[in-house]
């Protein structure tokens, strides 16, 4: 499908994965909507400076995802500027890793709880509601949520260093976000979503909790990875393109990238020889 001059809402584009996929989208043609908060000044001045420089079509603006005010104006904009609305990837989160952040009785974590629920919660809420219309509008498309595996594993294992309870408690509330939205939608919009293990500059290497682990807890996680390494950015930018536009009769289904994260820590035994 030709997406040129498609126009898609990528929230977080200034970190690693979220600008794989702007990009990726971009290199296709498409005009990126990028809002951005105050948390990343620099990466979303370097964002900026390197998407001109790339000659790309983009509209950032300043807003905070958890606020439905904000939100509604934000499309209120984009239907100014662009007339449309195709795609929405709903790559909005917040988690405090155990590791860096400790536990929730510390005082530096007084308000870490409601961040993790509203930021990767409420705000993709917040975004699919009031992107809705102008999706409808717009005439086709999909949205792509963006999970964790923290849905599925919780705070054990190894990953328990990585995934505090109010993320994984939120993300696994996207889940039925997903299931519920694709029957709103439909049939003119698809939503999917895709579910990430530990991936390099989100829960793998380049990270501060990644640092600060000792090399044998790294190896632990990767031991209970079938794939035996980290997946990258542009392997979720590539996947998330996918489905976000290739797969078209794919609704309301899950599709996890995690190398085999979650189906790891078991092995298969061999065949025994049997007693007949």
């Amino acid at each position: 499908m030709d997406i040129k001059n498609n126009v898609v809402l990528v929230p977080g584009a200034s970190r690693p994965v979220g600008r794989a996929i702007a990009v990726k989208f971009a290199q296709e043609g498409a005009h990126l909507v990028l809002p951005v908060f105050s948390d990343w000044p620099e990466s979303a001045m370097e964002m900026e400076k390197t998407f001109s420089l790339s000659g790309y079509n983009f509209l950032i603006d300043s807003c905070d995802l958890r606020i439905a005010a904000d939100v509604a104006g934000l499309v209120s904009k984009i239907e100014k500027k662009y007339g449309a609305l195709h795609y929405v990837i709903n790559n909005i989160e917040r988690g405090g890793m155990p590791i860096v952040h400790g536990s929730y009785d510390q005082e530096h974590n007084r308000d870490q709880w409601d961040r993790e629920l509203n930021t990767t919660l409420k705000a993709k809420w917040n975004i699919f509601h009031y992107s809705l219309p102008l999706l409808k509008k717009s005439g086709h498309g999909a949205v792509t949520n963006i999970s964790s595996i923290a849905a599925l594993t919780g705070r054990s294992g190894p990953a328990s260093l990585l995934f505090s309870d109010g993320y994984s408690a939120a993300n696994r509330g996207i889940a039925s976000f997903t299931k519920t939205w694709s029957r709103e939608a439909a049939p003119g919009i698809r939503v999917n979503e895709v579910m990430l293990g530990l991936i390099q500059n989100r829960h793998g290497e380049d990270t501060r909790g990644w640092s600060l682990m000792l090399e044998s807890q790294q190896q632990s996680l990767i031991n209970h990875t079938l794939l035996k390494r980290t997946g990258t950015p542009q392997e979720v930018a590539d996947l998330v393109y996918f489905i976000t536009v290739k797969a078209t009769y794919l609704t309301g289904s899950t599709v996890r990238c995690d190398g085999g994260y979650c189906l790891g820590g078991e092995s298969v035994l061999p065949m025994p020889t049997g007693d007949v």
